[in-house]
């Protein structure tokens, strides 16, 4: 099993952290700052430590709220320590200090997201100022659309999203999307990729309560559009076609019906146990006199704890099939347990989406680990 990520925030974060501000703040309590963070430490989360700490940041920095950043801005390194792994998980206490206790201190706050988030990442500490601050943090979001730094950048995109996963929602947000889209406009052809991942996830999330929303900036943005926008458009459009959207379907060049026909399915093993995998391999044909363009998902229906089923969607290829040509496709699924799926035994059905529409194909009864088969 993989090691927790709050085991790589241990101890040695509050310490250090100590260290970095008593060398630019000499009057810094160092005994009585890391007695007060690890006070419960291990047993917390890894958001939790860092909200923890932030707290604790706030008991023994300067109490102007504008010295107790210019603190921490000192202790900034020149470059970002990189983006992978958990280096940049060190300053999550910092950020969390400015989301807790800056929102009245506009301006301070807002220099201080500028230089952290390109440290680590400031889209969970802007939004208290998106609720609060609406109309000014906007304006400074829209300052930020063209900042050198695409961390800068990005938090705009990414502190934005409605349904920012780990973080409240931005209902004025999931109400009126027109704010937000307003920014991703100016974003959507930015040059770095890791800004244009976030513009789509924000738009994905923005579609999942305002569809024809979607749909509509969709189609917009693949007027004259760049591969690279393109690809924005499918990563942003991905939840509406695994729900068989037929708009969005139509955006992406596959609004037909498909008239393909489903040769053969096999799911194997029948009788798989949870924990395991089965494997799904369909043979689909073009009757027709046309190519055919077509989004090939498998529906997998998961038994839940009280018996009923609840539909999964998995991806499992894009294809073109020639008048009267044959493709066999095939997806494994696992059953073993996540966060955020756990498997039972029982009758699990199995269907095919084409381009949006549904088509049975059989199903497996998945059993307990040790069920004799």
């Amino acid at each position: 099993m993989a090691e927790p990520l709050k085991s790589q925030f241990g101890a040695a974060i509050p310490k250090r952290i100590a260290s970095e501000i008593a060398h630019v703040f000499p009057a810094f309590n160092r005994t009585g700052f890391e007695r007060d963070a690890l006070h419960g430490f291990e047993s917390l989360e890894l958001l939790d430590r860092g909200r923890q700490l932030g707290r604790v940041l706030h008991a023994y920095l300067p109490p102007h709220f504008p010295d107790a950043v210019d603190v921490l801005l000192a202790t900034l390194p020149a470059t970002r320590a990189g983006d992978g792994g958990m280096a940049a998980f060190f300053y999550l206490p910092h950020t969390e200090f400015v989301r807790a206790f800056g929102v009245g201190h506009f301006e301070p706050s807002m220099r201080a997201l500028h230089a952290l988030t390109q440290h680590f990442t400031g889209e969970f500490a802007i939004r208290p100022f998106l609720e609060h601050h609406q109309a000014e943090t906007l304006d400074r979001l829209r300052e930020w659309t063209r900042d050198p730094s695409p961390h800068v950048r990005r938090l705009v995109s990414e502190g934005t999203r409605p349904r920012l996963p780990w973080a409240p929602r931005l209902r004025a947000f999931q109400q009126d999307p027109t704010p937000v889209l307003a920014l991703l406009d100016v974003l959507r052809d930015d040059p770095e990729l890791y800004v244009r991942r976030s513009v789509a996830n924000n738009l994905n999330d923005i579609g999942k309560d305002h569809p024809q929303r979607l749909v509509e900036t969709a189609a917009q943005w693949m007027d004259g559009a760049s591969d690279e926008r393109r690809w924005i458009v499918q990563h942003a459009l991905r939840s509406a076609v695994k729900r068989g959207d037929a708009a969005a379907l139509a955006v992406l060049g596959y609004g037909a019906a498909s008239t393909l026909t489903v040769e053969s399915t096999r799911i194997a093993p029948a009788r798989p146990a949870l924990g395991g995998s089965v494997s799904i391999s369909t043979t689909l044909h073009n009757p027709s006199r046309r190519t055919q363009r077509v989004i090939v998902d498998v529906l997998v229906h998961f038994v839940k704890a009280n018996g009923r089923t609840n539909p999964k969607v998995f991806k499992m290829s894009v294809v073109e099939i020639a008048a009267g040509a044959s493709v066999t496709l095939r997806k494994t699924i696992s059953l073993a347990n996540l966060t955020t799926r756990k498997h039972y035994p029982g009758r699990h059905r199995v269907e095919l989406q084409l381009n949006g529409q549904v088509t049975p194909v059989g199903g497996f009864t998945a059993v307990a680990a040790n069920h004799d088969a």
